[in-house]
């Protein structure tokens, strides 16, 4: 049986993910902020803990909580509160990437001792386009007509931290994923894709045999190229 962690698991795409792997056989650990948030994630069968990505203390209580890790998505991040120059400060860029970046850090660390006793350690970080330079500046792209500067750096930075994790841990299989423009509280539900569409490329990447790809950034087409 395949053990897997996911952060951010109470809504949105975190619960569609928590839904997708399980039916695809995996035990879920549902992480997430307010347990008392988590009853569909228990009807769904998923074993919710409390897990804050911002409190250290947190993130080892819950991996202290788990008997084994096989999987580890890390899908919690946030938005932010500023979405230009003009409402741009420390503190707003700062937030954000304390969620969206040191978070990752956080639980992937105290992650690490458990994922190194698996025979196939996966570790998942969802990124996003938003973060990608080359689609930022293409017109036609979908993330060519957003503003917002902290979720896009510390998605940028998302893509960079799970390259360097690929090249620092050559036995396991790290990657990205890119969601795309998906339907959810994040874009007021704007986006055209549904959260099974948006969760396409997470599920794949933690779903990889010990000879996939690792160092890349994926979305539902497959490999995104650097």
């Amino acid at each position: 049986m395949t053990t897997t962690l996911i952060t951010g698991a109470n809504r949105s795409l975190g619960l569609e993910t928590v839904r997708r792997l399980i039916d695809a056989g995996h035990t879920v650990h549902a992480g997430m902020r307010d347990p008392d948030a988590g009853d569909a994630a228990r009807a769904l069968g998923a074993h919710v803990l409390p897990l804050d990505v911002t409190d250290q203390a947190s993130v080892d209580a819950a991996i202290a909580a788990l008997p084994e890790l096989d999987v580890l998505v890390n899908n919690a991040g946030i938005l932010g509160t500023s979405h230009g120059v003009d409402d741009l400060d420390a503190d707003a860029m700062s937030s954000v990437l304390d969620v969206n970046v040191l978070g990752i850090v956080r639980v992937t660390q105290a992650a690490l001792p458990l994922l190194r006793r698996s025979g196939n350690p996966v570790v998942v970080n969802v990124a996003s386009g938003v973060g990608w330079p080359r689609w930022l500046t293409t017109p036609g792209h979908d993330e060519f007509g957003v503003p917002t500067i902290p979720y896009a750096a510390s998605k940028a930075a998302v893509v960079a931290l799970t390259v360097q994790y690929a090249k620092n841990l050559p036995g396991m299989r790290v990657n990205a994923s890119d969601p795309g423009y998906t339907s959810t509280d994040f874009n007021g539900h704007s986006g055209y894709q549904t959260v099974t569409e948006g969760t396409d490329a997470t599920v794949a990447l933690a779903t990889l045999a010990q000879d996939g790809p690792t160092g890349e950034f994926h979305d539902r087409r497959g490999r995104i190229e650097y």
